[in-house]
């Protein structure tokens, strides 16, 4: 099987960064997350394409096939997925054993298939969003070198693709495994986010020196729960002020009404923002119909309207329930594609 490649030179090369994609995408989905990921330009990045057409994009094996078309398609792009990362530290005088492997969902089954198979050498760690390990692979596996292998295990609590429980027990087994595991989990979907990535980039920083991160999964699911459903606390016209005009971060503030339904169907966007911008950005709500003074102040006529405000003033607002990224988009906040 040959693959389209391209290939991001760093300026500091050392090691390689092969990024494979998931299932509809390409190669420069990941290759748009690199200005977060690899700011300092540390790594030889190989982005495959994989050799199947899927709706807008690409695919390394047929999800809709039956389990006997899809087992051979799997171990079919693992073994030239394979080929390409020896292929690559030969002709860029890379250690193999130097490299950090990580794909996105259908792409992060494939890469850590790649890191556990048997006889070949394993990557120096494994970045996993939003993916999970096929379970035909449970007897294939060689774990005899668990422990010189971290895996950072990233997932969107409201994924509905892959269920956050399957992201859950892939973190639980490979610590069974002896694996070191550090688990993420963000309130999000299918997705990254740029939380996530700043969390990826700190893991490939700890890797690239040496370490190998493991932090308890069952602690960090325990904390994930405890932080899931976070209320976005009200403000008033009497705290208004103090809350959101004399705030030293910027405020997000979600105008809202009972009895509208497209405030219900933004509100846990709201939620998620509030949850993954904690420290940057304050999140709060109003409820028009008991605070009329505020709505009339800022001339809100039409809700939700989420408005965002800095330095005690309205500084941009966005109408409407709308996804997440449009919405921060809306809001002048950096958005990861």
């Amino acid at each position: 099987m040959e693959l389209v490649t391209n290939v991001v030179h760093g300026d500091g090369r050392d090691r390689i960064l092969l990024l494979v994609h998931g299932y509809g995408a390409n190669e420069q989905d990941l290759a748009g997350l690199l200005p977060y990921l690899d700011p300092d330009s540390r790594f030889l990045v190989v982005l495959p394409r994989g050799p199947l057409a899927a709706g807008p994009g690409f695919a390394w094996y047929d999800v809709t096939g039956n389990r006997e078309q899809i087992v051979p398609a799997f171990h079919e792009a693992l073994d030239a997925l394979d080929e390409l990362l020896d292929a690559s530290a030969a002709e860029h005088g890379l250690a193999r054993e130097d490299a950090i492997v990580g794909g996105f969902s259908q792409g992060a089954g494939l890469m850590l298939a790649l890191a556990f198979r048997s006889g070949v050498t394993r990557p120096k760690g494994v970045l996993t969003m939003s993916g999970l390990l096929p379970d035909f692979l449970e007897d294939e596996l060689d774990w005899g070198a668990a422990a010189e292998v971290p895996v950072l295990v990233q997932h969107g609590a409201q994924d509905p693709m892959i269920p956050v429980a399957r992201a859950r027990a892939l973190a639980e087994s490979l610590e069974e495994h002896g694996v070191p595991v550090t688990y993420r989990e963000y309130p999000m979907g299918h997705q990254v986010a740029l939380e996530s990535v700043e969390d990826a980039k700190a893991w490939l920083g700890r890797v690239v020196a040496g370490e190998r991160p493991h932090e308890d999964v069952g602690a960090a699911v325990e904390r994930a729960d405890e932080e899931e459903g976070g209320q976005v606390p009200a403000v008033t016209t009497a705290t208004f002020e103090a809350e959101v005009l004399r705030s030293d971060v910027p405020v997000v503030v979600d105008f809202w009404a009972p009895w509208c339904a497209p405030c219900r169907q933004v509100s846990p966007i709201v939620e998620q923002i509030a949850a993954m911008r904690e420290g940057s950005y304050k999140v709060v709500k109003v409820n028009i119909d008991e605070e009329p003074q505020l709505a009339q102040q800022f001339q809100v006529q039409s809700i939700p309207m989420i408005g965002l405000f800095r330095n005690g003033r309205l500084e941009r607002a966005s109408l409407g329930a709308k996804p997440r990224p449009q919405l921060e988009a809306d809001l002048g906040m950096l958005v990861i594609p």
